[in-house]
Parts: structure tokens; C-alpha cells; sequence
């Protein structure tokens, strides 16, 4: 338990639910309700073993956070406790509640016991893959998506691994129940979108290919893009994202709606599977509740060389 004060605002509340969820229990030592609820969720922090963090707000002292947190959800009596995810205030409750109505709460914004430690081995497998260590980043990748078959990053970061190490067939195996998701969603999740156009672009590598021959295809004629997409898809497989997006600016230059846009696709998707997620720390200085203790958040550098890709996919388009 943490007592938030404005000196440790963004540090142990903001910052913090970045990394877990954060339960922010406002109170007053005069307040008789506060002194039942206090315990309560004591206990429950014990009992939820790490799956969230409660800090205590006493609105007496701090009552300038109290005042903005009261405004923002129409609050006026405490004990009033609120719930920070990523950098915001999500949701809150109103009063001494039962201990089960507080686990209900609870269990709509904290992470399983599962999900919890499928998030320990994706930081594992991470940090292994940093290592160089790509077998030992498997195993853990196969442990989260084991632990949590919802967690989607190590999901995609799974069958990326597997396609990275040419283990195409465990590849599709792992990416089967996204790819039946996909197959029902009008509008399919960008990255693992990505993921389809590069699994489809190693099962053609794995039907065999003549690069030199297509190279000598496309020589002849510029315009033979059936030629130049499969060198494309060549390249896309053997991780080749640069060359594969070269090849693909050729035919989006002289033909921008060949096979229904085709090239455009494959080349955002390419674009798309280069690009990192986003670093959890955005949120931090501004947040729903108005509270600005600090200034803004630093402005992460971009990779130049997805903005040069970009670029050239804008011009070639406009």
C-alpha cells in the first residue's frame, strides 16, 4: 500500500498502472465507512497476490486530487475509490461496499492469475530474444499463449519467432485460432493482418522459387508483376522486408490497382510488421480526470527507416 500525496502523483499512481493496475482508495480519518472499507482492501491486495496495487489518498491532506478526482466522476462523498489502468482513472465505486461486490469490481479491470503470469514469460521471452537466445524465447513464448491464449502480443510475437525460425507449420498452428477470429471480423486486427500476408508469402517460398528467373522475367519486361510480386514474396520470407517493399514500390508506381491493390496491401502489411508497439508511457502526464502534475511525456524518435518506407509508399500513392 502507497499513500499518494501531489510530490508522488505521477510516479506511484500514474506511472505505476502502467504496469499494473492501480486501486486508489480516497478517505478521511473522520470518515466511519472508510474505516471498514480501509481493512477490507488491505486484504484483498494480500489475497489478489500482485494482480493489482492499492494506494490510499487521505483527502484532507491532498485535497486538490481528491477535489479534481470528485469533479471528474460527479462524486461527492467518500470513501471513494478509483481504478488506474495505463496512465488513467477507468473506473470507480462509491461507499463501504461488501467484500464480494469489491471483487466483482476488481475482477473487471485486474488481470488473472493466468494472464498475469503469461505476461512474466512474454517479458522473459523478450529479454531472451534481446540475448540472442531465439530457443529459449520460444519455450517462453509457447508458455504464455499456454498460460493466456487471449494475449494477442504473445501470440503475435510467437508465431513471428516461428516464422522467423523458418518453422512455417508451427507457425500456422499457432496463428489457426486468430485466423479463425479473422475469418468472422470485418475489419481483422492490423498486425496479425500482417501476419497472414507473411505466412501466405512463405507458403509460396516453400512451393519453390526461381529468383534468377524471375529477375530475368522482370529484365524483359517491367511490367510483368506477377513476376515481381512472387520475387516480392520471396524476399518477404527470407525476412528481407526492405527488398520485399522494393519490388512492391515498382509495381504501386506503375500500376496502383493491380490485382486489387495487392502490392499496396502487402507492402502496409510489411510496413506493419516492422513497426514496434507502442511503449506503455504516453498516458502518463495527461489523464481523464485533468489532473497535469507534470509536463508532457518526451515524444519517442521514430525508426527512420519505416518513416523513409513510408515516404516512398505516400509518393508512389500521391
Amino acid at each position: 500500500m502507497t499513500d499518494i500525496t501531489l510530490q508522488n502523483f505521477e510516479s506511484e499512481l500514474l506511472q505505476a498502472s502502467m504496469q499494473q493496475p492501480v486501486l486508489l482508495d480516497i478517505w478521511a480519518p473522520w470518515c466511519g465507512p472508510c474505516r471498514t472499507l480501509g481493512p477490507m482492501l488491505d486484504k484483498l491486495e494480500v489475497a489478489y497476490a500482485g494482480r493489482f496495487k492499492l494506494a490510499k489518498l487521505n483527502s484532507d491532506d491532498q485535497p486538490e486530487i481528491a477535489t479534481q478526482l470528485s469533479q471528474a466522476f460527479g462524486v461527492r462523498s467518500i470513501p471513494f475509490c478509483v481504478m488506474f489502468v495505463g496512465g488513467q482513472p477507468v473506473d470507480g465505486f462509491v461507499g463501504a461496499l461488501p467484500e464480494a461486490q469489491i471483487r466483482e469490481f476488481l475482477d473487471r479491470h485486474v488481470p488473472t492469475g493466468e494472464a498475469l503470469e503469461a505476461e512474466e514469460d512474454l517479458a522473459e521471452a523478450q529479454a531472451l530474444m534481446e540475448e540472442g537466445d531465439s530457443e529459449a524465447a520460444l519455450q517462453k513464448l509457447h508458455a504464455a499463449v499456454q498460460a493466456d491464449p487471449s494475449n494477442e502480443t504473445a501470440r503475435f510475437d510467437l508465431v513471428r519467432a516461428l516464422l522467423e525460425a523458418d518453422l512455417l507449420d508451427d507457425a500456422k498452428a499457432a496463428f489457426a485460432p486468430v485466423a479463425a477470429q479473422a475469418a468472422d471480423t470485418i475489419t481483422p486486427h492490423a498486425r496479425f493482418a500482417a501476419l497472414t500476408v507473411w505466412i501466405t508469402a512463405a507458403e509460396r517460398a516453400a512451393q519453390g522459387m526461381d529468383p534468377a528467373g524471375l529477375q530475368a522475367a522482370i529484365a524483359a519486361n517491367k511490367r510483368d508483376f506477377d513476376a515481381r510480386f512472387t520475387l516480392a514474396q520471396g524476399l518477404l520470407a527470407g525476412r528481407d522486408f526492405t527488398g520485399a517493399m522494393d519490388e512492391l514500390l515498382e509495381i504501386i508506381m506503375r500500376d496502383k490497382t493491380w490485382n486489387d491493390q495487392l502490392a499496396r496491401k502487402t507492402y502496409v502489411a510489411i510496413l506493419e510488421l516492422m513497426t514496434k508497439p507502442p511503449a506503455a508511457h504516453a498516458a502518463a502526464a495527461e489523464n481523464k480526470a485533468g489532473l497535469q502534475l507534470a509536463g508532457p511525456s518526451a515524444v519517442a524518435s521514430a525508426d527512420p527507416l519505416l518513416d523513409q518506407y513510408r515516404r516512398k509508399l505516400s509518393m508512389a500513392l500521391f
